[in-house]
């Protein structure tokens, strides 16, 4: 889940919220509203929508707490830390690679559901000392001290990707000694209970007629569902990846054009004669750029035989390079994170190739397909 807003860093974390993140956050404060306003009536007109958006707001604070807990000790055992997003479901840290063992993972994995029992329990302290739970911070601190508990035991599922499967899968790597099992056992269980989800989903809204209820309910289902097959996946493709480097993937036959061409004979004479979609842009012998059929399509038509191809490529000093001992994992990971199909391979100051997306996927493919 990539962030689409940047909020900034903690503990050198970037912190950051997916646009999802706005519809949930408009529904639990509308949600909250009209709670506050039926069961407050002697607020102040404006207090219930004023403590909708606190009590929301101060709930995300304690979804971000929730992963800032699984994100530092992750840094902690030496795992690397990403980012970590705020999206319609709650939050994800994205860590960079898996736990070196099974205790690394269990914690990593119990620590969520501890920390928002933790934050419940300050929340119900709050209330109580308040005393008054038709007060504002009374009411606020209440609902808060309520939902983070039920937030620590949803976790508790023992379905990956949920904390509970993380600390399922733990188990089960420790006791069978191969996390590629133990990811496919917890990723099925977790398949299990979102099946579950929509069908309760179901029932309750076409038994019970729930039917806000129940599709969110389903909706849950489904995304557990989605997100549990996503991490058998990613198992797959760390497996087939592992101890593969660029070298073995990489295409040493790279296609390259000057860069004085205008884009009306780069079009007509290298991209529609060979088929090919990217081609090194040289110079004197010296490679200067990338284009590609992405660059030429943003130019407008009429304009291709008054543009060159130096004046749309990538030039090369702005470009991710990797070289060619460089994990094909790490590979995979640059191009998702910066959203790119092909890096160069430079050794030494020279290109050595070309890795694309495809060679990458197809790679994978080749050796899931004889479980290699």
């Amino acid at each position: 889940m990539e962030s689409n807003i940047k909020l900034g860093k903690l503990f050198g974390i970037e912190i950051g919220v997916n646009y999802s993140w706005f519809i949930i956050f408009f529904l639990i404060t509308f949600s909250l509203w009209g709670q506050f306003s039926i069961e407050h009536e002697h607020w102040p007109a404006a207090l219930p929508f004023v403590m909708a958006i606190v009590t929301s707001f101060l709930f995300f604070a304690s979804l971000l707490a929730h992963e800032l807990s699984h994100s530092l000790l992750a840094l902690a055992k030496g795992l690397p830390v990403h980012s970590i997003t705020l999206f319609v479901f709650g939050g994800v840290s994205r860590i960079g690679k898996e736990a070196m063992n099974a205790a690394t993972e269990f914690w990593v994995g119990i620590i969520g559901p501890i920390s928002s029992a933790v934050i419940a329990g300050l929340f119900y302290v709050v209330a109580a000392l308040v005393g008054d739970p038709q007060s504002p911070v009374g009411a606020m601190a209440g609902w808060l001290a309520l939902i983070n508990l039920m937030l620590a035991l949803f976790n508790l599922i023992p379905g990956y990707p949920l904390d509970g499967g993380r600390v399922l899968r733990a188990i089960l790597w420790g006791a069978t000694g191969s996390i590629q099992k133990a990811t496919r056992i917890a990723s099925l269980v977790g398949e299990g209970f979102a099946y579950l989800f929509i069908i309760g989903g179901i029932i309750l809204a076409f038994r019970y007629n729930n039917l806000i209820g129940g599709l969110w309910l389903a909706f849950i289902g489904w995304f557990l569902r989605d997100a549990a097959r996503s991490s058998q996946q990613a198992m797959i493709f760390e497996r087939a990846l592992k101890g593969v480097s660029v070298r073995q993937v990489m295409s040493s036959d790279v296609p390259n054009v000057p860069g004085h061409i205008p884009l009306t004979e780069f079009f007509e004479e290298y991209l529609m004669q060979t088929g090919r979609r990217c081609f090194i842009v040289m110079r004197d012998d010296r490679l200067t750029g990338l284009i590609t059929a992405h660059e030429i399509k943003a130019v407008p038509r009429d304009q291709w035989a008054v543009t060159s191809i130096q004046q749309v490529m990538k030039p090369f000093e702005t470009m991710k390079t990797v070289g060619p001992d460089t994990e094909l994992l790490r590979v995979l990971e640059i191009m998702q994170r910066e959203d790119l199909n092909q890096l160069p391979v430079v050794s030494d100051e020279r290109l050595e190739g070309l890795v694309r997306r495809e060679d990458v996927l197809r790679f994978i493919n080749t050796r899931a397909e004889f479980d290699y």
